[in-house]
């Protein structure tokens, strides 16, 4: 069976409702969270992708047991002590940024060498960033070319507390400040860029000793101990960041409308919506609700008659750098130049994403003009591709795959799009709904 998806035709006009699959971060991070509780954690609508599986068969290897039948997962929690391991054990993070790094933190104080790997594309993504952090702490670190995977750590017994200082936006490094934190005795704090709080919602749904103070830029958090919590029973909302994929698809179909149900609305994830709606589309939360901390809502949008450029306020930019990539696919049918600034960290994530942003623009016949974390989009309104398009060796990164899709649906072409069975990392059910819309 071909591994490439072949798309001809563009999508036609659609009026649907549909529903993606879990949250990624939020899964990972439960699956993490419940390796630590006290008993038994249930969750429903863990989004069962390569990604959280990884996170589950990592959480085996230190010996805590796990269910998974369907989407139902039970993870049985031997408490914050409760991770058993034999010496020279290997966690595989596959392609999971997010795993990676957070769970380095709740290895600060193993007995035990433990070896970190993953594969081509994380194994050339930047862990200096983490492992500096955690030194503080007392662990030791070994990196290949002082920066890359595979790495070992070595924890301690004697940690200290450290202060930390997280300028980059990176919600992945300062969840695993958190979690080494709450290993180690004494105050902890963090002065952090405003990201993605995931984290900081199931602490403090927990009671988990930890206190932040908000501030225009930054949150101030403070993480001490912590001793044991309870089971964490969770039914994980719709990803937003799935989400995106059709809601741009939604905004470059001529006469569509959207519905996505019960998608996760955390005010740290929605710059793409602000974005979106500053370019001129209109976009609802309906039957909004809060769950466990989480904001939840259906998601409505109709596409535009026209969209409007935009000059992106660089404050937006944490909470939509997963989006930027269909962000730029919407900017190439707006009226006028696009511009987008300090996004230097798009680069450090699967694939240097800002370059492949870029890349596919240019095959479509969109002028751009970049630095190494700006990029300016010259809009065409009347945009149609009529050319052949191979999107190809982008380190088998789901995000440029399922970009490339809603690229080819929404402006026309013959693509020809390899490594489909890079959306498993993240969201295999991508296909099935776009068939849905199809149809």
């Amino acid at each position: 069976m071909s591994n490439s998806l072949v798309i001809k035709k563009k999508i036609k006009t659609f009026k649907k409702v549909i529903t993606v699959s879990g949250d990624k971060s939020i899964s990972i991070r439960w699956v993490l969270f419940a390796s630590l509780a006290n008993g038994t954690s249930i969750a429903k609508n863990l989004l069962i992708s390569e990604d959280v599986l990884a996170a589950l068969k990592a959480i085996n290897k230190l010996g805590i047991k796990s269910k998974l039948k369907k989407n139902l997962c039970k993870v049985y929690g031997r408490g914050v002590h409760g991770f058993k391991y034999k010496k020279g054990i290997v966690i595989d993070a596959f392609n999971s940024g997010t795993l990676g790094r957070l769970i380095l933190g709740l290895l600060i104080n193993s007995k035990y060498k433990i070896k970190l790997i993953g594969d081509k594309s994380l194994s050339k993504r930047d862990f200096k960033r983490i492992s500096d952090p955690l030194t503080k702490f007392g662990a030791k670190f070994k990196l290949k070319n002082k920066k890359n995977l595979p790495l070992t750590i070595n924890g301690s017994s004697n940690l200290k507390p450290i202060k930390y200082f997280e300028n980059k936006g990176s919600a992945q490094c300062k969840s695993s400040v958190i979690f080494a934190g709450m290993r180690t005795e004494g105050t902890t704090t963090i002065i952090a860029k405003k990201s993605r709080n995931h984290t900081e919602i199931f602490c403090k749904y927990l009671n988990l000793p930890i206190r932040i103070k908000s501030h225009k830029n930054y949150d101030e958090i403070k993480v001490q101990k912590i001793k044991k919590f309870k089971a964490l029973n969770y039914n994980i909302p719709s990803d937003i960041s799935s989400s995106a994929f059709f809601l741009a698809l939604t905004v470059l179909s001529s006469n569509s409308e959207l519905l996505i149900k019960n998608v996760n609305i955390n005010s740290s994830r929605i710059g793409v919506i602000t974005i979106l709606k500053q370019m001129g589309v209109k976009i609802q939360f309906k039957n909004r609700k809060i769950y466990k901390g989480e904001k939840i809502a259906n998601i409505k949008i109709i596409s535009p008659k026209s969209i409007k450029s935009i000059n992106c306020p660089s404050k937006l930019n944490s909470g939509a750098i997963d989006e930027f990539l269909l962000i730029f696919l919407v900017a190439a049918k707006a009226k006028g130049v696009s511009y987008f600034k300090n996004i230097g960290e798009l680069n450090q994530k699967e694939s240097p994403r800002l370059k492949w942003g870029e890349k596919i623009l240019n095959k479509m016949g969109i002028k751009t003009i970049s630095t190494k974390d700006s990029i300016k989009i010259f809009g065409n309104p009347n945009l149609q591709v009529k050319r052949k398009i191979i999107i190809k060796n982008y380190l088998k990164d789901h995000r440029v795959f399922m970009t490339s899709v809603v690229a080819a649906l929404s402006f026309g072409g013959h693509w020809n799009i390899h490594d489909k069975n890079s959306i498993n990392t993240s969201f295999p059910k991508f296909l099935k709904i776009i068939n849905n819309l199809k149809k």
